[in-house]
């Protein structure tokens, strides 16, 4: 055997191990057509995505990692959707928690319909179900956009902004505290921020900078996609943005952060970023998969990293196919509450758990590893090894944390 081949099998299966022992992960994270994606560490300590409606009424999936999902369900109904735009679709929607209440600005559109497309908003008070749409903020024939969709909100200095625009201009106006309105309906105030090579932008605030991240290219004609993500920065959250020759965004300039790459086409529309209990960014974003291709676009992780200049970029500036996974400790759920329908304790080194409700529950280590997890359990007991533990319990109605000490 030569030493190339040796030097492949054993990066085979050192990959291979990684993946295997949960330290690693697979793109695409969701692996069916899930476009636009927005996400949000919710009150219960997961992690919640939304995005455009190849489900109708826009799903919503479930991640305590940002690899592994579950569909939840929808945010809309039938009787609830919106319906401002007569037969339009609910796309790019960006999901916030403001004012204790879960917000979430979308795009409502048909194909070519540029003039009458626009954005609404809609309230919840849980991530997962029962959103009340609360009608548009604003149609493009109102504000004097075309084509005014793909929201983004972002809170600075005690002001409410919406950044929106798609291939017309980027564009940014004041709303109210609540987030629910315009500050001035009969005045707007709108500022634009960036020319016309983009769209679906996130505006992200690290240290003195600004960051604009955006798309540009093509994002729906399959492998022949060309969308990617681009990005500028700021040091006033109104611009000017530049590139990192210092070339206006306004003039459609911009550094590249996520390029096409044989296997993933079409890489673009990011959502929110992520920083994990380790330190490390993380962005989710949608991409075409040319071994699945009828899948439509998936969903794809990447680690986003900070060069000496503070500028984003990804390894290798394309999606990796497998890479190492964000690390998130389980005791940082940030709501623990306690259900009265749950008896879980433990004893002589045993765990008891006896639920009215079916639930996940998981079991681990100080240090985050998970020792033992169930799926859809109401009852069980488990012997463990003398030491200290964290429980988490994840049922439809509750999330809770208890440590146990052997």
């Amino acid at each position: 055997m030569n030493k190339f081949l040796i030097y492949t099998v054993l990066c085979f299966i050192s990959c291979t191990s990684v993946l295997s022992q949960g330290r690693g992960y697979t793109n695409p994270v969701i692996a069916k057509s899930t476009p636009d994606p927005t996400v949000i560490k919710a009150q219960d300590g997961s992690f919640y995505l939304y995005a455009t409606e190849d489900i109708r009424n826009a799903p919503i999936y479930k991640s305590d990692d940002l690899v592994n999902w579950t569909f939840q369900g929808t945010v809309f109904t039938n009787s609830t959707r919106p319906t401002f735009e007569p037969n339009g679709g609910i796309w790019a929607p960006d999901i916030n928690y403001i004012d204790g209440q879960y917000v979430m600005y979308y795009s409502m559109s048909v194909w070519g319909g540029e003039q009458t497309c626009g954005i609404g908003v809609a309230t919840a008070r849980n991530p997962f179900n029962n959103f009340r749409d609360r009608g548009k903020l604003f149609r493009s024939n109102e504000i004097g956009v075309q084509n005014s969709i793909d929201p983004c909100y972002i809170e600075d200095d005690g002001k409410h902004y919406l950044f929106w625009g798609s291939f017309r201009g980027i564009y940014c106006v004041e709303l109210t505290s609540d987030g629910l309105e315009l500050k001035n309906p009969a005045n707007p105030g709108k500022i634009q921020v960036a020319g016309t090579a983009f769209e679906a932008t996130y505006v992200h605030k690290r240290g003195d900078y600004y960051y604009l991240f955006a798309s540009v290219g093509s994002c729906c004609e399959g492998l022949n996609s060309t969308y990617r993500l681009v990005v500028g920065r700021s040091q006033s959250i109104l611009g000017p943005y530049v590139n990192k020759a210092g070339n206006s965004m306004m003039s459609n300039n911009y550094t590249p952060v996520v390029n096409n790459s044989t296997r993933f086409k079409g890489t673009g529309h990011c959502s929110e970023i992520v920083q994990d209990d380790r330190g490390n960014d993380w962005i989710l974003y949608h991409g075409w998969d040319a071994e699945n291709e009828k899948n439509g676009r998936t969903v794809l992780l990447s680690q986003v990293k900070w060069d000496s200049n503070d500028w984003p970029y990804v390894d290798g500036g394309v999606p990796a196919i497998n890479s190492t996974k964000p690390f998130f400790n389980p005791t940082s759920v940030n709501n623990v509450s306690d259900n009265s329908n749950t008896i879980l304790f433990g004893k002589n080194n045993t765990v008891f758990f006896d639920s009215l409700e079916s639930a996940s529950v998981n079991i681990f280590r100080m240090d985050g590893s998970i020792v033992k997890g169930f799926r859809n359990t109401s009852k069980f007991e488990v012997n463990l090894d003398s030491g200290v533990y964290i429980v988490r319990v994840d049922s439809p109605t509750d999330t809770f944390l208890r440590k146990i000490i052997f």
